[in-house]
């Protein structure tokens, strides 16, 4: 037969059929696939078929086999002069390269390629994203924004003001990233200019108002400003709802320049569950996070049996993060401790989930060992986490907790004071953290209260009060009603003490805060005591045994699992399994 120039030959179609009907088979056959693909050499075709072939075979090789070699060898041949190829081709070669760690020969490929694909919106937006990513994966937030604001322009010159909007929240989302907040307030006030003023698509315009609205709860919960962001979070939340009821059928954008979305529906709705579990742990809802943790993980779990996607792996790291924290803050230290162990096998499966996590799994750790009066242990998490972070606020929060540990132990004065200056709520606080700046006020108040300095503790509590009370802090709030109320307690004032620890009370049974209700619960029993207030005092002493009993039973079951081994851990990745203790090995005074 005559060779067509018009339309592909038959013998190409045919192979090309079998080809994709062994890809898609279940299980796929890809032996026979590559047998297929590979036999269009035999006929001799023109070049832009040889082109497209390689490219079929580059990337069926690269994603279902282990035959780098060769899978490289086909994506570089097809790189050609064809423009329906070469910059699929320069994608995928460039996505290959990461995976085999040379990503210094992956940037050529990309630079060139966006380079000479100004013509082709699709695919040089595209590849703007790709190389975008690329700086930011390897921490170079510079290079990254430069990118996104060159696609930004790009798209607007286009005539995209979607594609315009992705790139710039996404350029958003670095400079938060980077604590520029100069740029990012004049960035997202333009971002949500254009967002309302976009007529298209129904979908892609929720799904902009999704990344605008994620970018400002994270930029409010950054900056510890729990209550600031709950018009945010609302708007944010019916935002999504609205998204799910809307039907994916919609027609394509008619401008190439806007064939993108961020993220998939499925995707934004565990992001929207996540960013509400994060408000409401820093609000002391601790029973709302544990609900919206429970719903988030079932989805995700539906989700990861059709998609391997590595952001759901991270999703899933970050809410067992937070309801860890919320475990032992309800007393739960045996689950969270087998929740930490999850969070280390998730990370065993991703080195780049183990390096952006350690830091923050040796800080839990340092937490769990808190709760079960593990000093030494905590002490060698911490300061393990701290070399682990660059990040600011995290090394604060683990700076916090470390002062903590100090002054507990109460013979560290000189490592206590040196930290207590770095963490300085009334000069030059490190971050802009409402948060941890009242976090701060509270552990100064805590240390002038071991050294019997009542009147110094006072002001410093009262600060971290003034503080919480702003921003709807329970937990801050709470912890420092009860050590006022214990200050007034030593001092002999009984009705102050009394208006500080029944609020304190309250508030505890209300987050639930299992160790400010045992601490509480002391408190009024003595209170009660000093006042003659025989039946209170009964009645307080009583719910002072329940808590210790329920601590107690938790410790011991916790202390005694195999993951307890987790506390000494330090250094490198995870331990893959753990050995059984036959009993707890830490002291339980402490909670009695």
């Amino acid at each position: 037969m005559a060779a067509s120039t018009e339309a592909p030959e038959p013998w190409y179609l045919a192979l090309l059929g079998f080809a994709e009907h062994f890809r898609t088979s279940s299980p796929p056959k890809i032996r026979l696939c590559v047998h297929c693909l590979q036999a269009v050499f035999q006929f001799k075709p023109p070049p832009r078929v040889e082109a497209r072939t390689h490219l079929q075979l580059g990337s069926v090789l690269y994603r279902h086999t282990k035959n780098s070699e060769l899978a490289q060898s086909h994506l570089e041949k097809a790189i050609s002069q064809f423009e329906d190829v070469k910059f699929e081709a320069a994608s995928i070669l460039s996505e290959f390269y990461c995976q085999q760690n040379l990503v210094d020969s992956a940037k050529p490929v990309l630079r060139k390629a966006i380079q000479i694909s100004q013509q082709t919106p699709y695919w040089h937006c595209r590849l703007l994203f790709q190389l975008a990513q690329l700086h930011a994966l390897e921490k170079d937030l510079v290079s990254a924004c430069d990118l996104l604001g060159v696609g930004a322009e790009y798209a607007r010159v286009m005539g995209s003001e979607y594609t315009r909007a992705l790139f710039l929240l996404s350029k958003g989302m670095l400079l938060l990233m980077e604590r520029k907040l100069s740029e990012v307030h004049p960035l997202l006030t333009l971002c949500g200019t254009i967002v309302e003023n976009w007529q298209g698509n129904p979908i892609q315009k929720e799904s902009l108002r999704v990344f605008f609205l994620v970018l400002q709860v994270t930029h409010y919960l950054d900056a510890g400003q729990v209550k600031s962001v709950k018009p945010c979070l609302k708007q944010l939340q019916q935002c999504i709802q609205t998204i799910s009821t809307l039907h994916d059928d919609e027609i394509l954008p008619t401008n190439p320049a806007a064939l993108f979305h961020w993220l998939p529906k499925e995707h934004m709705c565990v992001l929207v569950y996540l960013v509400t579990v994060m408000h409401s742990m820093q609000a002391g809802y601790l029973e709302k996070a544990q609900k919206y943790t429970d719903k988030a993980l079932m989805q995700l779990e539906k989700l990861k049996m059709l998609d391997s996607s590595p952001i759901l792996s991270t999703f899933q790291v970050i809410l067992l993060e937070h309801i860890i924290m919320c475990r032992l803050v309800t007393g739960h230290k045996a689950t969270a401790l087998q929740e930490i162990s999850q969070v280390c096998q998730l990370c065993q499966q991703s080195p780049r989930l183990f390096t952006n996590h350690a830091a923050q799994l040796h800080t839990l750790l340092g937490l769990y060992c808190i709760s079960v009066n593990c000093m030494d242990n905590a002490e060698a998490q911490f300061t393990a986490a701290l070399q682990m972070t660059t990040h600011q606020e995290l090394w604060t929060f683990i700076v916090t907790n470390l002062a903590s540990v100090y002054i507990r132990e109460g013979n560290r004065h000189q490592e206590l004071y040196s930290l207590l200056e770095r963490i300085n709520p009334d000069h030059n606080f490190p971050v802009s953290s409402h948060c941890l700046r009242a976090a701060a006020f509270y552990i100064r108040g805590l240390l002038s209260f071991f050294q019997g300095r009542y009147n110094e503790a006072k002001r410093f509590l009262r600060e971290t009060l003034k503080m919480s009370n702003a921003e709807d802090l329970n937990r801050l709030t709470a912890c420092s009603l009860v050590l006022l109320g214990h200050i007034f307690f030593v001092l002999g004032n009984h009705r102050e003490s009394n208006n500080m620890v029944v609020p304190a009370m309250q508030l505890a049974s209300k987050i639930p805060d299992m160790s400010v209700q045992l601490w509480s619960s002391a408190l009024l029993k003595d209170l009660n005591k000093a006042c003659g207030n025989t039946m209170d005092a009964h009645e307080a002493a009583q719910m002072h045994q329940n808590f210790s009993q329920q601590l107690l039973q938790d410790h011991i079951a916790a202390c005694s699992l195999p993951e307890h081994n987790l506390i000494s851990w330090t250094d490198g990745l995870p331990p893959v399994q753990f050995q059984p203790q036959n009993g707890p090995t830490t002291s339980l005074g402490s909670l009695l």
